[in-house]
């Protein structure tokens, strides 16, 4: 852990970025009975009920000291979107000498991924 935060402190160095690569699943849901709207002393009032409408992705990029974020949504999380998406960070900085990428060590992120989509 101690390796991660002192690349956080490195000096902003617009040839040499420091990103941060993370997703997340997220449940697509809809109300199926009409919420009470609040009125004055009472709060709005929401069923627990709900129709689930399938999931999506959601991958997010930042480089915190340049201020920049991405953010792309896909239908799922795999091997190939992941890929994809490091494409995506890495032709928007087409100009830099090395990318630093801080990310989990979810199972899609291997080399093997990237080699596989773009050998």
């Amino acid at each position: 852990m101690e390796k991660v935060l002192d690349v956080y402190k490195r000096p902003f160095d617009p040839r040499n970025p420091v990103v941060c690569m993370d997703e997340s699943s997220k449940q697509l849901i809809e109300e199926t009975r009409i919420s009470i709207l609040c009125s004055p002393g009472k709060p709005a009032m929401y069923d627990y009920e709900y129709k689930r409408n399938g999931t999506y992705n959601i991958f997010l990029a930042c480089e915190p000291l340049a201020g920049k974020r991405m953010v792309k949504i896909t239908e799922r999380r795999t091997k190939q979107d992941w890929a994809y998406f490091l494409e995506e960070i890495a032709l928007q900085r087409a100009n830099a000498d090395k990318i630093t990428l801080i990310m989990d060590n979810l199972n899609t992120h291997i080399p093997g991924s990237l080699l596989k989509h773009f050998h």
